[in-house]
């Protein structure tokens, strides 16, 4: 019991391993390592809150940028458009199953998980419905974000334009506009939740009672 309280009120830092007192901040505060000078522990202001209205604007998104025309193709007279799903689906059309099933995970499927994590978590906060599963999830979550590959698809697209606007006449449509704006919002709603106010409300709340 002694043990783990202790190892409660430490905080290692991630780069050089040096151990301090973990800090009592307010939001906005952040301490950093004096060893070699990175963010040891910092407090985001509202992080609940921005996080919800980030998760809920992403879920909007959501059917707009996975359904809607990416961009068009003008080749031989010819117009062509296609939507992220349509992509897919031209990939299992084509025999490509192990690409199309990588696009789905890393393009609709992961980043679809992580918003409604982010979301779950943030309203659980919000109106203080946590459980002791929570503590579970989280880490889950936590895991997942190293799994976060829509920013690499959009990458491609933009090669993809590259090398073909010499050869074919190209348009964006608004299913572009709309994956751009979800991959802020699945971003944002993520990176503005405070991970360590998380963790220490939990384990808290949880940890102590199993204890």
């Amino acid at each position: 019991m002694n043990q783990l309280s202790n190892n409660h009120d430490i905080v290692a830092c991630h780069l050089c391993d040096a151990v301090f007192d973990k800090p009592q901040l307010k939001q906005g505060q952040s301490a950093k390592c004096h060893r070699c000078g990175s963010t040891l522990v910092e407090r985001k202001v509202d992080s609940i809150n921005r996080s919800f209205y980030w998760s809920i604007a992403g879920i909007v998104l959501l059917i707009p940028a996975i359904l809607l025309p990416i961009m068009g193709v003008t080749l031989a007279k010819q117009y062509h458009n296609a939507s992220l799903l349509d992509c897919i689906l031209v990939l299992i059309d084509r025999g490509f199953f192990m690409i199309a099933t990588l696009v789905f995970l890393f393009a609709i499927a992961v980043p679809i998980v992580r918003l409604f994590g982010a979301f779950y978590i943030a309203i659980s906060f919000k109106y203080q419905r946590l459980s002791s599963s929570m503590l579970t999830f989280f880490r889950a979550y936590h895991h997942l974000g190293h799994w976060a590959m829509l920013n690499v698809f959009m990458l491609g697209i933009i090669v993809s334009m590259y090398k073909l606007i010499d050869d074919t006449e190209l348009s964006v449509n608004l299913g572009l506009l709309s994956l751009i704006l979800w991959l802020i919002c699945t971003t944002m709603a993520s990176i503005t939740l405070d991970q360590d106010y998380i963790w220490e409300t939990l384990e808290q709340e949880f940890t102590h009672e199993d204890s």
